[in-house]
């Protein structure tokens, strides 16, 4: 390995990139229960991002496993290095000054830390988008607790695996309590200061 050198120092730094976009780069982690309305939320804000004036991305379950996490299944390994994968992805976004938003089930503590250390301490805004298990069956839209109830479905976050909620998130959202409006409405108030260049 002795022809690999270091490039970091005449690449283009991320605060570089973020004067060009004229904004701060955030990774903004959505985590909570399949059907809790995550997917919902990130979508609806980097609509609202969007409109303002702001480069998003959008990393979820279905560009991911389709793409980067196509060869990964649903055991505790492969939930970990899909996590992983993520976050490092976001990390790149994060150097490039783009806002990203992760919405991923992410179900134990132990998993979001790892996240958490390859984003950056400062960079991680975690949200806890809550509701209870019995809203997210009613929901329901893919079928999948319908599936992990009739044992079609093995180790489903909720049901035979369990979810460890954040102690200490950046935000909790109650969607069996918040409508979609008022939930996005909230979390973007509360990134927009933070996104925002001076």
């Amino acid at each position: 390995m002795e022809h690999i050198h270091p490039i970091f120092d005449k690449i283009l730094s991320r605060s570089e990139k973020e004067e060009l976009l004229k904004q701060k780069s955030v990774v903004v982690w959505l985590t909570g229960l399949s059907g809790s309305g995550k997917s919902t939320i990130a979508q609806r804000l980097e609509r609202e991002l969007h409109g303002k004036g702001f480069l998003v991305k959008l990393l979820d379950g279905d560009n991911i496993r389709t793409g980067l996490g196509n060869n990964l299944g649903f055991s505790v390994e492969d939930r970990r290095e899909n996590i992983r994968r993520i976050a490092e992805t976001a990390r790149l976004f994060l150097d490039t000054g783009v806002i990203c938003l992760c919405s991923f089930v992410s179900p134990t503590l132990e998993i979001r830390q790892m996240a958490k250390e390859i984003i950056g301490e400062g960079e991680f805004h975690e949200v806890f988008v809550n509701a209870p298990i019995a809203v997210c069956e009613e929901r329901d839209v893919k079928g999948l607790y319908k599936k992990a109830r009739a044992g079609i479905i093995k180790d489903f976050t909720g049901i035979d695996s369990p979810y460890e909620a954040p102690q200490n998130p950046f935000m909790e959202i109650k969607t069996d309590q918040e409508s979609l409006e008022d939930s996005t409405q909230k979390l973007l108030e509360a990134l927009l200061p933070i996104v925002k260049r001076s």
